[in-house]
């Protein structure tokens, strides 16, 4: 007997890149003292109150099937958090509630390619991007940016490879590089997807964690928001991350669709869950920046911690709980660097190869713990940089 092939072909065989997140969880397990700078989880829990939310849910009855786009009051919710947001007129119609960002992601991707066809993304990307994409039988194209344009993509490289393409992906504030592409990135992305016809997909699940700058949709940009699906989660903005609740964004026959989608995949939503995230967004934009603060905070705290460095340099960031480091003075590859780190400071970063060719001598550092022994890793990754 045989399995399909259609996992290892979604995967794309080969390493995916994330030993050193493996081993340091490994070497927690055993009772190590491990500086874990590797993923973007909260080092904080969901807040009381939202679990008392859906607590109270569940009790009240909202235990079952949610088939559709999910609860009218959250998607009405949802589509005046964005119409604020952006000036765009949004309406339930426009959304659909999905099991966390990542199906969300998926279900874009699943409405709107087939078989044979081509989507963009940028490089350096989020782990499940390309994957998402080859899940639907297309083929996935990286649009590789450089560190000298702090990873902003550039139009024309866009449409060079935009040729029988249907879709492209960007993340603005970016995951890993914590870039956010500005009102000239973001307006030139736009004239590229014009021009050659494309779908944009957004994701914007780190809209509420902006350092420096504004947040700019691209949904908002003229002649846009007819071709511009937007993703959004409670996961970051709420620290919900394991309740799984999250939207698209879009014009109302690509929500059909996912609809549709849904109906023969998730099934929906849990409904006590959806009461929580109708609670949660209820708390209003003074909640949303408290849980974002300490990844505010400890921002500030980076550049002092590797003052003394002569071998790491800063990727300039404006958003999200991530920075990246550009370590290519070393001389080492990011992996091998985060494999050295590891084993000989019992601190652990993501290889910027980890997240595409674009990323390479570069390490992705997680802003996602407490901020003295934070200060401490980042010290004493500077000091390793440069003893190495």
């Amino acid at each position: 007997m045989r399995l399909a092939g259609r996992v290892a072909h979604m995967t794309g065989g080969g390493s995916d890149g994330w030993e050193v997140y493996y081993k340091a969880r490994a070497r927690i397990a055993a009772g190590e003292r491990i500086l874990n700078l590797s993923i973007g989880e909260h080092d904080i829990p969901t807040d009381a109150s939202i679990l008392k939310a859906m607590h109270d849910g569940a009790l009240a009855g909202s235990t079952g099937y949610t088939v559709g786009a999910g609860k009218a009051e959250l998607r009405d919710l949802i589509a005046a958090r964005v119409e604020a947001r952006t000036g765009v007129r949004t309406t339930r119609d426009n959304v659909i509630v999905t099991p966390g960002g990542q199906a969300a992601l998926f279900s874009a991707h699943m409405v709107l390619l087939d078989t044979g066809d081509r989507a963009l993304y940028c490089d350096p990307y989020y782990a499940t991007y390309p994957g998402t994409i080859r899940a639907t039988g297309a083929e996935a194209v990286a649009i590789a940016t450089r560190p000298e344009r702090a990873f902003r993509p550039d139009p024309e490289a866009i449409l060079a490879k935009a040729e029988g393409a249907r879709t492209l992906l960007i993340t603005t504030p970016n995951n890993p590089t914590g870039v956010i592409y500005d009102r000239a990135t973001l307006e030139g992305i736009a004239r590229a997807v014009r021009e050659a016809d494309l779908w944009l997909i957004s994701d914007e699940v780190y809209d509420t964690q902006i350092w420096e700058g504004e947040h700019l949709s691209p949904r908002a940009l003229p002649g846009m928001a007819e071709r511009t699906i937007v993703l959004g989660s409670l996961s970051k903005s709420h620290a919900m991350t394991g309740s799984r609740l999250g939207w698209m964004i879009a014009p109302e026959a690509v929500i059909a669709a996912a609809v549709d989608l849904a109906t023969n995949t998730t099934y929906g939503t849990p409904g006590f869950i959806q009461d929580a995230a109708v609670f949660a967004l209820n708390q209003g934009a003074g909640f949303e920046a408290q849980i974002a603060a300490p990844f505010r905070r400890r921002r500030e705290l980076i550049a002092p911690a590797l003052a003394g460095s002569n071998r790491v340099s800063i990727v300039p960031s404006g958003g999200g709980m991530f920075v990246m480091l550009d370590i290519r003075a070393t001389g080492l590859s990011g992996e091998a660097f985060a494999l050295r780190l590891l084993d000989e400071e019992g601190i652990a970063v993501m290889p910027g190869e980890s997240f595409g060719a674009a990323a390479a001598g570069h390490v992705r550092v997680a802003m996602t713990i407490p901020d003295e022994a934070f200060a401490e890793a980042l010290a004493r990754l500077g000091a390793f940089a440069d003893r190495i």
